[in-house]
Parts: structure tokens; sequence; C-alpha cells
């Protein structure tokens, strides 16, 4: 990733409005801030969020609260417990999350 063009800055997400997104169950909320082409985000799933479609899209994803399972296309599936990540590249390999108890995350795609 080549990061250029960002000067210095500080973000409080709990300044940063939060935009609802809903999945095949529960909700999503996102806290984002893009920086040219990198968009940055706290994520908050609800108990029980179960994503609504498989995502492409690579992300760098860090675990602070809760239990996030991913489920892979092929068939894998991983769990990230506080302080787990994961990253994947665009187009790489197609996921999707859920919870039971609720997520809280850090983004980076």
């Amino acid at each position: 990733m080549q990061i250029s063009g960002i000067p210095f800055g500080v973000t409080d997400w709990s300044q940063v409005a939060p935009t609802e997104h809903g999945g095949e169950s529960g909700l999503a909320y996102w806290r984002a801030r893009q920086f040219g082409p990198i968009r940055v985000r706290m994520v908050e799933y609800t108990p029980g969020y179960r994503a609504d479609h498989w995502c492409d899209k690579g992300h760098i994803l860090l675990c602070i609260e809760g239990v996030l399972h991913t489920e892979l296309e092929d068939g894998r599936s991983i769990t990230l417990m506080p302080g787990m990540s994961y990253q994947v590249a665009d187009g790489a390999e197609p996921h999707r999350s859920s919870t039971e108890t609720g997520a809280k995350l850090f983004i980076v795609d």
C-alpha cells in the first residue's frame, strides 16, 4: 500500500457520525473517514448481525471487542477475538461476517 498526500491528522471516532447498514440480520454502524483512496472505518455490529452479501473488497481488519466469525466462499471459516486481525486483497477471497454477541472492528480498505 502506498500512502501519500495525507497530512498528519487525528480522528476522534466519537465525533464521526455513524451510518446504519442492514445485514441479512442485525445492523452495522459505520463511522468512516476517507483519505484519498483509503477508507478507514470503526464498525460496530449488533448482536445477531450477519452480512447480506459476499464481499470481495480487500481489508485489513482488527477486532477490538466481541467475537467475529468470517466465512470464506470456499468453505473455510475463522473466528476473531479482541486483538486478532485478518488481511485480504481486493478480489482475492470472497468473505462474509457474522456475530452472535456483537463486535467492534477497526477496518482499513
